[in-house]
């Protein structure tokens, strides 16, 4: 009996490309001995991207589709649709196809020589704009420094997982996850495979600055508390700092010698304040993320799908 590979696709706002990745992906698997299932997972789109779905999944018996009731995110629409793929092993990629479906039959041909987590990591892309390279490559370097995992840099949310990991990801609830991060963390027997990006089919990256540094953030807070020991090292360090000081201040005035300076005493009061705000943020942030995980609301709500109850 073939196995069944489930292929897990998050769309936001990807109208023009659920054709041509369902196609690609069915041109792949027309030249290997697998079944295969995909399951599109609609994250909240704007535009036409569920009409597309439903309308290819109407003529296609294992086009799957997850609509939520909003925009959830990315890490959370991979998550859901992990949660419904119950093949001998999940692949989630991107829509836009720049994870290239071409890169399938090597993932699974080390899937098959024993490896639970085939993950992929992205050469740089020399077409990107210097900025998007370095805003990608200091994404790393501070996750790296900050948290206590080891991500490669180009690591991408294109990978295999045996049923068995998939199983494990089911009974995480955490509301807003790192997917990357916890996918190193689990374990597990792991290979890499590299690739170079393919071009966007059609629209934008979803994946702004602004994006990418939340997405560091909230990997850096799941992962480690680094952060807050920082906070009091700095803390240390800057009031022996203001220890050094003192010896100024009583020769000033032992000798009445005026201290001058109102401009440096006020840029040192601008300084010291905005560290104290940055300080309470880091903490503020935990603390938070505590907040949100103890109201243990659902992480995503599904308005339909046409996936058969299990």
């Amino acid at each position: 009996m073939k196995k069944l590979v489930s292929i897990v696709i998050p769309a936001y706002n990807e109208a023009d490309n659920i054709f041509v990745i369902s196609e690609s992906i069915k041109k792949v698997f027309s030249t290997i001995d697998y079944n295969y299932e995909i399951i599109l997972v609609d994250d909240g789109s704007a535009d036409h991207t569920l009409e597309k779905i439903k309308e290819y999944s109407s003529i296609s018996e294992n086009i799957f589709f997850l609509e939520f009731s909003k925009n959830f995110g990315h890490q959370l629409a991979v998550k859901a649709g992990m949660d419904h793929a119950y093949g001998d092993c999940v692949i989630s990629m991107d829509c836009d196809m720049q994870h290239p479906p071409e890169l399938i039959p090597e993932m699974l041909k080390k899937w098959e020589e024993g490896f639970e987590v085939v993950y992929t990591i992205r050469e740089e892309d020399r077409n990107l704009s210097k900025g998007k390279r370095s805003s990608s490559n200091l994404f790393y370097k501070i996750l790296n420094w900050l948290s206590d995992i080891d991500l490669e840099p180009g690591a991408a949310d294109f990978r295999l997982l045996d049923q068995k990991v998939v199983n494990v990801f089911r009974n995480f609830q955490e509301n807003e996850p790192f997917l990357r991060g916890l996918v190193k963390w689990l374990g597990f027997k792991q290979f890499a495979i590299k690739y170079n990006p393919a071009a966007r089919f059609s629209g934008k990256s979803k994946y702004t600055l602004k994006k990418m540094f939340r997405l560091a953030l909230h990997g850096v807070t799941s992962f480690s508390i680094k952060p807050l020991y920082s906070a009091v090292y700095l803390g240390f360090i800057l009031s022996l700092a203001s220890v050094l000081y003192i010896p100024y201040v009583i020769y000033a005035f032992v000798n009445n010698v005026e201290v001058s300076g109102w401009a440096s005493m006020i840029m040192t009061i601008v300084f010291f304040g905005g560290l104290q705000l940055i300080i309470l943020g880091i903490i503020g942030i935990y603390v938070g993320k505590m907040f949100m995980q103890t109201k243990n609301r659902p992480n995503y709500i599904i308005r339909s799908t046409n996936i058969p109850v299990k």
